[in-house]
């Protein structure tokens, strides 16, 4: 188990968590020891999201290629499709969220899981290299953030 390091987002604090894998779309896998992993969004794009109003699964549970469109989220700053991080075979959705999405907002290290699945997690990354993928991108991300802004102004 790493260190849990905090990714600051201008004046946010996005936690990352020492005992858990990540993936580059933003997502947190937590290692199942029977090899069922739970996954759900990270601090840092539940902070980009802001508020969750509503989540769509779009297929039944089983297997999924890596990047294939698994659902649908609608959030306060963009809709946008759900895509598995890995290759694997879905075997529960938290059907909890389709009655409350805003539990993702609360509690998206806990209570707010997205889904379980069983598959190999060759494609994650420890915390470090996480890290380290969103110092690499928080620039670019800036950028766009300021331009949804001066958007919004106009």
């Amino acid at each position: 188990m790493s260190e849990p390091l905090t990714f600051m987002m201008g004046k946010h604090p996005a936690p990352v968590p020492g005992d858990l894998r990540y993936c580059k779309n933003h997502m947190w896998c937590r290692p199942g020891e029977d090899g069922v992993h739970v996954f759900g969004f990270t601090a840092y794009a539940v902070r980009l999201m802001q508020d969750v109003y509503f989540l769509e699964w779009r297929i039944e549970p089983g297997l999924v290629t890596a990047k294939q469109e698994i659902g649908f989220i609608e959030t306060q700053k963009a809709t946008s499709g759900l895509y598995a991080p890995v290759a694997g075979r879905i075997t529960r959705f938290n059907a909890a969220l389709l009655e409350d999405p805003g539990t993702i907002n609360l509690d998206n290290y806990g209570r707010g899981w997205l889904f379980e699945l069983t598959g190999e997690l060759t494609d994650t990354l420890d915390p470090s290299a996480y890290f380290a993928h969103l110092e690499a991108g928080w620039e670019a991300t800036q950028r766009v953030l300021k331009g949804q802004i001066n958007a919004s102004d106009e």
